[in-house]
């Protein structure tokens, strides 16, 4: 006998190794007639346990599916034709609590087709895999969607800028885009921009800037700018660059703006705008503008180098309070002058610069009236003229000549003694003269707990008995 005719005899097996084998080949096993009433279910799939399923015992397999699933129910209690197989079909049960059972069921006909025993294979791992499939594919649909909006407003605002707009590859330095305004303006450059070099966008003798400016800011990853002339242009312009990454890859931004434009905001146009600008850049004092935080929006080339900074752009988005001696004392001060009165003038600090060397200047605020709240400090290195020094030191000098008037009638061991204690009032005097009598802001400039400062206060008559009260 051929080998794929033999029958394998299963009489031949013991009970419970038959029991044994149909629970190994499906996770569950219905005992119904012909009508589709369950007589008795043995479950032996784990996930099929938890469900309970015994509790359909008694019921129709038609009352617990599914509507999809009803015809295939059906179909189940159909025996198949001679020399036809049993047909697996997957088929949707509602367990307890609504749950969905998904199974793929093959029925055998016993006792004349009036006994059916149903045999069925647990597929929620496999209904899981689907769902988690169906998640995904949404998933990335929602977000293709997403990224095509997004692409559509880039695109929308791109086009609107009125400035000449670039997107420069880094490696290559050719156009990868630019907006309607860029190709307006650079028409005689080349007749398409994009997949052009950007030095070809600008006169020969700008070439050597923009080249600079685009290393600089791919080194400092800041926004950059350098003064150029477009390709047969009349005028120069300022060119602002800065880098982003984008597919893997830096990319520079370029803003082509013309210079009359930057100072929009100013009094005064044309040649007297670019006075008043020229002015305050090279004036041989410091000069920086700050919004209401501190955060640094502009400074001139004084405080630079007064600083140790090369280039203005290393200020932008700094606070100045890390580059003042006391920091946020000295900036807390500031403020409250400023609110209180807008402007402010003679305030005596220190600066700290990049290197943390230490510089006594003089310091004079004022308001800006603006779209956003912003400040204009004025500081001046107080070595560079004796005038500020001389009063700072005016009553201290008085002191000193009083104090020598002592010397022969007192021992020089209580002559100091007068002097530290003339220096200490002195300094609390100062420190509530700037802070306009805040005893918790002169405490914290002079480095005393408030609790220091009350004593020493009373100690030298410096407090009236309503505030001792």
């Amino acid at each position: 006998m051929p080998v794929s005719d033999r029958v394998v005899n299963l009489n031949a097996l013991p009970t419970e190794q038959v029991q044994s084998l149909l629970s190994a080949l499906s996770d569950v096993i219905f005992l119904t007639d012909a009508s589709g009433h369950i007589q008795d279910i043995q479950v032996s799939g784990r996930e099929l346990q938890r469900l309970n399923l015994t509790e359909w015992t008694g019921k129709n397999l038609s009352d617990v599916s599914t509507l999809d699933s009803l015809e295939k129910i059906r179909q189940l209690f159909v025996p198949p034709k001679a020399g036809t197989p049993n047909a697996w079909r997957h088929v949707n049960l509602l367990g307890p609590g609504e749950t969905d059972v998904p199974l793929q069921v093959m029925s055998v006909a016993f006792a004349e087709n009036t006994q059916f025993w149903l045999f069925g294979r647990d597929l929620s791992g496999v209904s899981q895999m689907q769902r988690r499939l169906v998640d995904a594919h949404q998933s990335m649909e929602r977000d293709y969607l997403r990224l095509r909006h997004m692409e559509a407003r880039y695109r929308l605002l791109f086009e609107s800028v009125a400035d000449p707009m670039f997107v420069v590859d880094v490696a290559q330095r050719r156009v990868m885009e630019a907006n309607h305004a860029a190709q307006s303006v650079l028409k005689d450059a080349v007749k398409r921009l994009p997949g052009s070099d950007i030095a070809q966008c600008f006169e020969p003798a700008s070439r050597d800037s923009v080249d600079a400016l685009l290393r600089s800011s791919q080194a400092s990853g800041r926004m950059e700018t350098a003064r150029v002339r477009p390709f047969k242009a009349d005028a120069d312009c300022q060119l602002h660059a800065s880098v982003f990454v984008q597919e893997g890859g830096p990319q520079f931004l370029l803003r082509l703006q013309p210079m009359d434009s930057q100072r929009g905001g100013q009094t005064g146009t044309g040649a007297g705008s670019d006075w008043f600008s020229n002015a305050l850049e090279n004036a041989p004092i410091g000069f920086i503008v700050t919004n209401r935080s501190g955060l640094i929006k502009a400074g001139n080339a004084e405080i630079c180098a007064m600083l140790g900074l090369s280039t203005s752009s290393q200020l932008v988005d700094k606070n100045l309070e890390d580059y003042l001696a006391r920091g946020s004392v000295d900036w807390g001060v500031l403020l409250n002058n400023l609110r209180q009165s807008r402007i402010l003038r003679g305030f005596a600090t220190e600066l700290r610069s990049v290197a943390g060397v230490q510089l006594a200047v003089d310091m004079a605020a004022v308001t800006l009236v603006a779209d956003e709240l912003t400040y204009g400090f004025f500081i001046r290195d107080i070595r560079l003229g004796g005038g500020r020094e001389k009063s700072a030191t005016s009553g201290m000098a008085d002191s000193v000549e009083q104090l020598s008037q002592l010397v022969g009638r007192m021992p020089m061991k209580d002559i100091v003694g007068e002097t530290s204690t003339m220096i200490e009032r002195m300094c609390i005097q100062a420190a509530l003269e700037l802070t306009h009598n805040n005893r918790a802001s002169a405490a914290e400039m002079l480095g005393l707990s408030r609790q220091s400062l009350y004593v020493k206060l009373h100690r030298y008559g410096m407090v009236s008995e309503a505030d001792s009260e």
